[in-house]
């Protein structure tokens, strides 16, 4: 990752990729060490030692049917100790979890009446302002709406009202619906390339923030990194980079890391990297998903395929 001036002839960037260079060569060998200790995990010791708990399944079919279960059994759990509402945010990305939920649900007529749903995070216009339309085919809104809201019976679905999606004029819908509703049961979620939970990516090499600095960001708007660009493109755009919006509206790693409980699923063929610093490297604002080892009741389901070594293989 390279250090990244907007403008060529600004000579304060300018003067900073130096610094930040230097800072690289002097200061940076023991995070390095640790880095690279936890990229040498072999498939068996996964997880051994760390604070997160993991889980390994088969292949991605088995991780969707366990994702599923979870929410269900999640939602089920959270009602019977008691909650009036129950609160989950989750992601689009992985997908098929909810398309299963509402086919559950609808096969048993298990209502979904008391669940309160915030949506992690949304791709918004170029200019920040506003969420991309809901006809847009990487709309998330859209993805809820034709993969679960509209699968599920509506006798059984959550109120319109418990739908949440954050909103670029208005951020504190998440932190009013999480207030108002007792806190966070279960953040279910993904992890990005650059080990972002959401859109949380990490800050452009250069800034310095700490680990617990970063972990007090809310709900923001947020120009995405073109590590995140890039490999969205590869996931969902048949690698047209171009047609991934470039802003975003993102839940923070404050309200992740306040939930009650944390659940991550990791089925891309590229994550045998950055499992293994999650899980075992170093905990820092470099690495978002990381910030997870201080939480106290935090599991990772992770596809065989993502426990193989992170070592290079030509093809």
């Amino acid at each position: 990752m390279s250090y990244r001036c907007r403008d060529p002839r600004d000579r304060a960037c300018y003067n900073a990729s130096l610094r930040y260079l230097g800072q690289r060569e002097a200061g940076m060998e023991e995070l390095d060490q640790q880095t690279a200790a936890a990229l040498r995990v072999p498939p068996e010791e996964l997880g051994d030692g760390s604070p997160i708990g993991v889980s390994v399944v088969a292949d991605p079919a088995e991780l969707t049917e366990r994702f599923a279960n979870d929410l269900r059994a999640e939602y089920r759990a959270a009602k019977a100790a008691g909650r009036e509402k129950v609160v989950f945010i989750v992601p689009v990305g992985p997908v098929g979890q909810f398309d299963r939920l509402a086919e559950m649900c609808n096969q048993d007529a298990e209502s979904l009446d008391d669940l309160v749903i915030i949506n992690m995070d949304e791709y918004l216009t170029p200019d920040g302002k506003a969420l991309i339309s809901a006809d847009d085919p990487l709309s998330f809104r859209r993805h809820m709406q034709a993969h679960f809201y509209d699968l599920l019976d509506p006798a059984l679905a959550p109120p319109v009202a418990q739908r949440i999606f954050p909103l670029p004029e208005d951020p504190e819908i998440v932190t009013r619906a999480i207030e108002t509703h007792g806190g966070v049961d279960v953040c279910f979620g993904g992890v990005g390339i650059t080990g972002h939970v959401a859109f949380n990516d990490p800050p452009e090499p250069g800034y310095d923030i700490t680990a617990e600095a970063f972990g007090a960001l809310p709900t923001r708007v947020l120009e995405l990194s073109r590590e995140t660009l890039l490999i969205n493109s590869v996931t969902a755009a048949r690698g047209n980079i171009d047609r991934i919006p470039k802003m975003a509206i993102t839940v923070g790693m404050k309200e992740i890391l306040e939930s009650r409980k944390v659940r991550l699923y990791l089925n891309r063929p590229w994550q045998n990297a950055i499992v293994r610093k999650a899980l075992h490297g170093p905990v820092t604002a470099h690495v978002p998903v990381s910030l997870l080892q201080r939480h106290s009741d935090c599991h990772f389901t992770v596809v065989r395929q993502v426990t193989e070594p992170a070592e290079p293989v030509l093809r």
